[in-house]
């Protein structure tokens, strides 16, 4: 199927869909952003990611038509009947509102992770905004590394996550995850992995990754993908039985939530 986009509410083929290259949101990544996993052409945690989108532009201040966007993609969703894949919103500086079909980038069953030196923005907290290229560039260092996705780490020792995704792992047979006040993105998949899994947050250092027996990644795109590896050490499961237990509770999370809806 082509891929559509709808741009002000007006939808043509992804390819062809163009904005002012005056806009901010491109010359200077001024914007908030949703990626939504769509199956069978239906949104999970639609509501969810609206909200959020909101707080990001709120915090930006940035003003949002949130009822026009709804709009917009109600009728993107309606001409791609049962697409299978991901829908991208965002809203720009210059007034643009944006929204995108996308395939989901295709995701092996483990995946193996580089600590790469990243400080938190405290400025940006709350916000998921447009401006990406430290993210981007810090899986393209952890590639260069030998790796195959990044864990951001600050240069102070503290383990975050990893740059579009949550990091969870297990230490003595508990699992965790990085605390918010770490100025981490309050993912809704990390938040329904806690609700589901009861994972406590935990200030987390480079140390604790000689220990941990089992770690996963957690994200819309992703949903929950075992680590491999950390820095090259190989973990003793992947998955192991907390990471099992996290990707079926979710699996089954989101089918009953796509159901009631």
């Amino acid at each position: 199927m082509e891929l559509l986009a709808s741009i002000d509410g007006v939808i043509t083929p992804s390819a062809t869909a163009t904005i002012a290259v005056t806009d901010e949101g491109l010359l200077r990544g001024d914007g908030a952003f949703e990626v939504v996993r769509l199956y069978d052409g239906r949104p999970y945690a639609w509501e969810e990611h609206l909200q959020r989108l909101e707080t990001s532009a709120g915090n930006l201040r940035l003003q949002v038509d949130l009822r026009g966007l709804e709009a917009d993609v109600d009728a993107l969703l309606a001409r791609a009947e049962g697409f299978d894949g991901q829908l991208r919103v965002f809203v720009t500086r210059g007034g643009r509102r944006v929204a995108l079909l996308e395939h989901v980038a295709a995701h092996g069953s483990t995946v193996s992770l580089a600590t790469i030196a990243y400080a938190p923005t405290r400025i940006m907290d709350g916000v998921k905004s447009l401006s990406y290229a430290a993210n981007m560039l810090a899986t393209r260092l952890a590639v260069e590394a030998g790796a195959q996705e990044a864990l951001l780490c600050t240069p102070h020792g503290r383990v975050l996550e990893a740059p579009t995704s949550s990091f969870f792992y297990v230490l003595d047979n508990v699992l965790h995850t990085p605390p918010l006040d770490d100025h981490i993105l309050a993912s809704i998949t990390r938040r329904d992995v806690i609700a589901l899994c009861g994972a406590p947050e935990r200030i987390t250092v480079r140390d604790d990754l000689a220990r941990m027996s089992e770690a996963f990644l957690a994200s819309t795109t992703r949903e929950v993908q075992a680590v491999s590896s950390i820095d090259g050490r190989v973990l003793p499961a992947a998955p192991g039985p907390h990471t099992e237990r996290a990707a079926v509770a979710f699996a089954a999370h989101v089918a009953g939530s796509l159901n009631r809806a």
